[in-house]
């Protein structure tokens, strides 16, 4: 049995959706992938369709075990907020084919994982991600937070066996 996954983050948005490619493997994450959907030309349903498209290439091309994407969040602008849980929704839909699993995370909990404060500035997740995958350079904001959210998942993961084993050695 093989303790590595391919994790795809993704940062939902209706006119930049970020996208980030992990590979795990124990206690490591490896940099993959990483870039942005640019969705800011034509209408709505031509932006959905554009979001849906790309993460469908992306997932066929890469083959990710797994998708981290950051929840919807309580906007002051609610058609804000519907036309993020829009983006959100075409992005996930784009990995039905495939039948990977789907993991949420609040924005705070994936600023948490990262920088170790849910209040985290873009700039300081940006920086983050640099140093813990070690880039030559900063990613985009919007391939950053993907990232992020792809790395909470590893932590999350490494929590969970961490967890198992230790209740397995309390059984015994």
């Amino acid at each position: 049995m093989t303790d590595r996954q391919r994790i795809l983050g993704i940062d939902p948005g209706s006119r930049l959706t970020g996208f980030g490619i992990l590979d795990c493997e124990g206690d490591r994450s490896i940099y993959v992938a990483s870039g942005s959907v640019n969705s800011v030309k034509g209408d709505f349903p031509e932006r959905l369709k554009l979001i849906f498209r790309s993460i469908s290439e992306i997932v066929a091309k890469y083959r990710p075990d797994v998708v981290a994407i950051e929840s919807v969040f309580m906007q002051k602008n609610a058609g804000s907020a519907l036309k993020l849980g829009h983006a959100r929704s075409a992005a996930i839909c784009a990995t039905f084919e495939m039948e990977i699993s789907v993991f949420e995370y609040a924005p705070r909990e994936i600023k948490q994982a990262v920088v170790g404060t849910g209040a985290a500035t873009k700039e300081q997740i940006q920086h983050m991600i640099r140093q813990m995958l070690q880039l030559d350079g900063d990613p985009s904001p919007d391939a950053a937070d993907a990232l992020a959210a792809a790395l909470c998942h590893a932590n999350q993961r490494r929590l969970n066996r961490v967890l198992k084993t230790a209740a397995a050695a309390n059984l015994k």
